[in-house]
């Protein structure tokens, strides 16, 4: 695995948001979720659509707090615009599983 320095890894931004609202993404050639996510009054909120349907259950999604990186550019993922990259850890049988601090922070708050 190539090191980077520390000053590579201030360059990712990643934030805290909440989401708001969770919805099947009909067009998504593997079964994925359409996330509104909340990031606070600096970052507003962002799209994305997450491969996560096999670990997470689509009602209990609104309300929970996530990371994700926000200085990606916007990408066209199966009909919707993925402003953001959702964190997830990757299991070995291929569930993704979000990644959540471990006590409710501000919307917007930076990983360090």
């Amino acid at each position: 695995m190539d090191e980077i320095s520390f000053d590579d890894f201030l360059r990712v931004n990643m934030r805290v948001g909440t989401i708001i609202s969770a919805k099947p993404n009909e067009k998504a050639r593997k079964p994925a979720y359409v996330l509104t996510i909340d990031f606070g009054p600096e970052y507003g909120i962002r799209t994305t659509s997450a491969q996560i349907t096999e670990a997470h259950v689509l009602e209990d999604l609104p309300g929970c707090q996530v990371l994700a990186v926000m200085n990606f550019p916007p990408k066209r993922v199966a009909g919707v615009k993925s402003e953001v990259l959702t964190l997830a850890t990757l299991e070995e049988n291929g569930r993704a599983v979000l990644i959540t601090p471990s006590q409710a922070v501000p919307n917007g708050t930076r990983l360090l």
